[in-house]
C-alpha cells in the first residue's frame, strides 16, 4: 500500500512524502530541520527509513531546512544538476552526502523507480514521476507556471497527482503584491492558478486518474476553500462528482495532511 502526504505545502514551504513498505522519499524540505524531523516523528518515521530526497528546485520554501538536516543525515539528494550545483556552492551539499543529478533520467532509489522531468519556473526547477515498490504510480508538479506538453506526458496515467493550485486569479489581481510580483507569478514561469489547476485535474481524469493533491497555495492569494471549489465547479460542470469518482484535497500550509492512499489503477 502506497501513501502519499505533506509535511506542510504552501508558499510559506513544502515538503511531501512517498511512502511504501516502511520505507520512504522526502519531495523537498522548505522550513526548518526540527520542523521536519518533527513531522517525522509524528508519523511514526525515521531518519533512517528514508531513501532520499529529491529537490524540486533552489527557491528557500523547498531547501530551507536542508543544510541544517544534511549536517546531521547522511541522505543522498537528487535534482537536476544546476540546482545541485547552485545548492552545493552555497555549502548546502556536505561532501559525505551523495548528490545525484537526474535530469530526466529515470534513477533507482530504494525501491523506487524516479524519474524528474522539467517545470517551467524562473529557475531550473522539475517534478517527479514516482513508481512505487507496489507497482502504484504517482507524481509530484508545483512551481511552474503553465502545464507543458512534456509535464502533461509524465502526469498521465498515474495513480496520485500532486499538482500545484498556487493562487486564485482575482485574488491576486486585486491583492497587495507590487506589480512586478504579480506578473512573475502569473507569468509562464510562474505558478499554476487554480482554474489551470482545475482544467489539468479534468484532463487527468480522462486517463484514469481519480486521486489528487492541490499543493503550494499561497497564503496571500489563495485558500483551500477557494481552490476546492474552483476545481469542484469544473468537474461538476463536466458530469463528474468529487467525493464520488474523485478523490481531491487541499494539502494543508503548517501541518501534516491525512495520508492519500493509491493503488495501481484497474484497466
Amino acid at each position: 500500500m502506497a501513501l502519499f502526504t505533506t509535511l506542510y505545502s504552501g508558499s510559506s514551504g513544502n515538503c511531501a512524502l512517498v511512502l511504501d513498505q516502511g520505507r520512504y522519499l522526502l519531495i523537498d524540505m522548505g522550513k526548518s530541520c526540527r520542523t521536519t524531523l518533527r513531522g517525522l516523528k509524528s508519523l511514526g518515521l525515521a531518519v533512517s527509513d528514508c531513501e532520499g530526497i529529491l529537490i524540486t528546485h533552489e527557491h528557500a520554501d523547498h531547501v530551507a531546512g536542508l543544510d541544517t538536516f544534511l549536517k546531521n543525515y547522511s541522505v543522498p539528494v537528487f535534482g537536476c544538476a544546476d540546482t545541485l550545483d547552485m545548492l552545493d556552492s552555497r555549502g548546502t551539499l556536505p561532501p559525505a552526502v551523495d548528490a545525484v543529478a537526474m535530469d530526466g533520467r529515470a534513477e533507482q532509489i530504494g525501491g523506487f523507480t524516479v524519474t524528474s522531468f522539467p517545470t517551467s519556473h524562473d529557475v531550473p526547477c522539475c517534478g517527479y514521476r514516482i513508481r512505487t515498490p507496489d507497482g502504484s504510480t504517482m507524481a509530484l508538479a508545483t512551481d511552474l507556471g503553465v502545464l507543458t506538453p512534456v509535464v502533461a506526458s509524465h502526469l498521465a496515467g498515474c495513480d496520485l497527482v500532486a499538482l500545484e493550485a498556487n493562487y486564485d486569479a482575482f485574488s491576486l489581481r486585486g491583492g497587495p503584491y507590487p506589480y512586478y510580483l504579480k506578473v512573475r507569478i502569473a507569468s509562464d514561469r510562474g505558478h499554476l492558478d487554480n482554474r489551470a489547476c482545475a482544467a489539468a485535474i479534468l484532463d487527468l481524469i480522462q486517463d484514469g486518474c481519480k486521486k489528487f493533491a492541490l499543493c503550494h497555495l499561497s497564503q496571500t492569494n489563495n485558500t483551500p476553500e477557494l481552490a476546492m471549489t474552483t476545481v469542484y465547479n469544473l468537474l461538476l460542470s463536466a458530469g463528474v462528482m468529487p467525493g464520488r469518482d474523485v478523490l481531491i484535497q487541499a494539502q494543508s500550509r503548517n501541518e501534516i495532511s491525512p495520508y492519500i492512499e493509491f493503488t495501481p489503477c484497474k484497466t
